[in-house]
């Protein structure tokens, strides 16, 4: 039992220290305040084209949007599972129409279109999001959240 306790109490001393949300006061509104919000992401399906520019640094406990925009080029995914789980999802937004789910997988687009989703991201770790079946870094995006 001594030995569990103090595994326990240096794991907790190597472990980073906790983010704050980004703002000092957060009001009424909680974490899904104007001044905890990071900044957008974009995020493009393409055919042969990259994702983004990563890896993507987020703050855990502050809100963001991304927004995933495919040009129809061809029948695209993005799955990151790990990701997904490691973040509170607010709403998912596809033509005006919101979603507000538990979670989820992936997002596949089989024409082009754009669906924007809102989060908070929770777990502290290294993530991706990547297109399925694909193995070029130029095809996935890291997430960092800290």
């Amino acid at each position: 039992m001594k030995h569990m306790l103090t595994a326990a109490a240096l794991a907790l001393l190597a472990m980073p220290a906790n983010a704050a949300p980004l703002c000092d006061d957060l009001g009424f509104a909680g974490l899904l305040a104007k001044c905890n919000r990071g900044d957008e992401i974009k995020v493009t399906l393409a055919s042969g084209q990259p994702l983004g520019e990563g890896p993507i640094t987020l703050q855990s406990g502050a809100y963001y949007e991304m927004e995933i925009t495919a040009d129809g080029s061809a029948e695209l995914a993005l799955t990151g599972p790990e990701f997904f789980r490691a973040i509170w999802m607010d709403e998912i937004v596809i033509n005006e129409i919101e979603i507000r789910p538990m979670a989820i997988d992936s997002f596949e687009f089989d024409d082009a279109g754009t669906a924007e989703f809102s989060f908070i991201a929770i777990k502290p770790g290294r993530y991706h999001m990547l297109i399925p079946g694909t193995s070029g870094d130029s095809q996935r995006l890291e997430f960092i959240i800290q």
